[in-house]
């Protein structure tokens, strides 16, 4: 596979073109960011274990049957994904009371939440992503009422299996956001899965094992990442 001209760098991964027209190469950089690009950093060895991370639960989540677009790793920081026509939202689940939720609810950090909520947010950087319903997406054709019920579904198919691989790992699956595209009539997952774009909590401690830890200025964030990946058994040599 030939890689090609850059076709979108976003804040931590760029995507490539390939010689075959429906095969792109994701790859993951070392920089991290955080408030909408006000806070970046680039750390050691980052890129590397987020493309390890992703490559496992992406494969996890095909196994449980939800179609994904990854194909298979390609280096280190480089993985082979299917092109999609990526939908303008994103996809949250929330199981545990955290970030924006607490702000504008109201509600104490560390709640469960049962059952999880669901909330869809338009991908927009300089409008801060803001909060959409689903009267909003079939008015702007963003997606068809068919396509959010399957965002809908896939989105709750991926909590019921990461929520029990998380847990046998000693982790709470706090919250997640996920990406979906078009490929051959269907919707199917695209982007990424990782402690980038989800939160994680050590089930004992509570202590933040995700990019909270580069938000508020903790610190060890690719550490708590390594940790978490050596906990769910990913291969990070």
């Amino acid at each position: 596979m030939e890689k090609k001209s850059e076709l979108y760098a976003g804040k931590a991964k760029s995507v490539y073109n390939t010689d075959e027209a429906d095969k792109l190469i994701l790859q993951f950089r070392d920089d991290t960011s955080a408030f909408d690009g006000e806070k970046i950093e680039q750390l050691a060895r980052k890129g590397m274990v987020n493309n390890k991370f992703n490559a496992f639960i992406m494969q996890k989540l095909e196994e449980a049957g939800v179609p994904t677009h990854f194909e298979r790793l390609l280096s280190d920081t480089e993985s082979v994904v299917k092109k999609l026509e990526m939908l303008p939202v994103e996809c949250v689940v929330r199981n545990i009371a955290a970030g924006s939720i607490v702000r504008r609810l109201g509600v104490e950090e560390g709640i469960d939440l049962d059952p999880p909520t669901f909330e869809f947010f338009l991908k927009d950087d300089a409008r801060h992503d803001p909060m959409i319903n689903e009267y909003h997406i079939r008015t702007f054709g963003w997606a068809t009422e068919a396509e959010i019920e399957q965002m809908k579904a896939l989105t709750f198919r991926v909590n019921e299996v990461l929520k029990a691989l998380f847990c046998d790992a000693g982790l709470l699956l706090v919250d997640y956001k996920l990406e979906y595209g078009r490929f051959e009539g269907r919707i199917i997952l695209g982007d990424e899965f990782t402690p980038d774009g989800c939160r994680l909590w050590d089930a004992q401690t509570r202590d933040k094992l995700d990019k909270d830890r580069f938000r508020q200025g903790i610190g060890g964030v690719v550490e708590a990442y390594e940790a978490v990946a050596r906990r769910l058994g990913v291969s990070l040599d």
